[in-house]
């Protein structure tokens, strides 16, 4: 499911259109799109097919690509109107700016990526997330937050009842349960991405509430900005992570360490989100069902090697790391698309549709 803060940004039904009509012809994989929320687009949201579009995608904090909604009247529209899911990306961006004018003051231009989780706070994820929160409940919207980051908005969410009857859910990406803090030494700009990585105290909350559903599902945020973009000061390398081809194997990683069942995975990033956005036919291997299936030895090494990362981009801050399972195939609406390192380009994905 894709964000809208492309170029150019998906906030438009006929964008949305486009989109579609692309992911037809190259996509190897199943696919849907948020709409993006403007300011001004109220009318694209109200007019929107439920059953075709997994979402709409609300920035209640900057980001990469300028897409900032913070203006109150115009929130408890969006809330009140959207005929869909709301998915938000939550951080309070008068909490950043001070935070962001404090370390200038300090560093200049030149501010230590290490200092990212400084600027982009707990508290500013919490802030927010709480107003997101306070407004579905408001206008009984159906609200999913996204990349949780923090221990302290964990406290937002239920899981006295089941994930397919919550008005409000939540996901957080693996790379905020892989990485904390410590590891700005050593990688810098490749983990800086936003809402930003923090405390390792926070990483081993996130994962345990995850395990005890206060989090529904797990994503990955990919984001394949160009290494030279990357390597650059502070405010001039771009926020984001490429992620996703190594999702799984981070999430089995933590299997082998006991951290999490190999049950809770296939629920997490499969049964959850097909739950979460009513996704049709999809996310259960059952009969009448599509058939997306990965399968995987368990017991087989994979080593992040420039040679084998399939992004464009042709970095991950994963490189050189051994994990110790391997996706040897992927099967996609029945058809085999990829086998121990081969793709099968005859078959092409499809959009998702939802029973709404």
């Amino acid at each position: 499911m894709d964000m809208p803060n492309v170029n150019p940004q998906t906030v438009t039904i006929k964008d949305l259109n486009n989109k579609i009509k692309i992911a037809e012809k190259k996509s190897f994989t199943n696919f849907s799109f948020y709409l993006g929320v403007t300011n001004n687009n109220i009318d694209e949201i109200k007019n929107i097919n439920p059953k075709t579009v997994c979402g709409i995608k609300l920035f209640m904090g900057s980001s990469t690509g300028n897409m900032l909604i913070d203006d109150i009247d115009y929130l408890n529209t969006v809330f009140k109107e959207s005929p869909t899911l709301i998915a938000t990306h939550c951080e309070d961006e008068e909490i950043i700016i001070k935070n962001t004018a404090k370390y200038k003051e300090i560093f200049g231009n030149d501010i230590p990526f290490n200092y990212h989780p400084k600027i982009r706070t707990a508290e500013a994820c919490y802030k927010s997330s709480a107003l997101a929160v306070k407004l579905a409940e408001k206008h009984n919207s159906r609200l999913h937050i996204l990349h949780l980051t923090s221990e302290k908005e964990i406290q937002l969410f239920k899981n006295n009842i089941k994930t397919k009857d919550k008005q409000i859910t939540a996901e957080v990406c693996v790379n905020h349960l892989w990485f904390d803090e410590h590891d700005f030494d050593k990688l810098g700009s490749k983990i800086k991405c936003n809402p930003a990585i923090k405390s390792e105290t926070d990483k081993t909350a996130l994962l345990q509430a995850l395990k005890n559903n206060y989090i529904d599902t797990i994503a990955t945020d990919h984001a394949p900005h160009l290494f030279n973009e990357k390597q650059n000061s502070y405010f001039k390398a771009p926020s984001g992570i490429p992620i996703i081809q190594h999702s799984l194997l981070m999430m089995l990683e933590f299997y082998h360490q006991n951290k999490i069942s190999l049950e809770q995975i296939v629920d997490k990033m499969c049964h959850k989100p097909a739950e979460i956005f009513n996704i049709d036919k999809r996310g259960f291997l059952k009969e009448n069902n599509f058939a997306d299936i990965t399968i995987i030895d368990i017991n087989d090494k994979t080593t992040v090697t420039k040679d084998t990362i399939l992004y464009k981009c042709k970095w991950s801050p994963l490189e050189n790391y051994s994990f110790s399972s391997k996706i040897t195939h992927t099967i996609i609406n029945g058809n085999l698309v990829y086998e121990n390192g081969k793709f099968n380009e005859q078959f092409k994905g499809k959009a998702l549709t939802f029973n709404r």
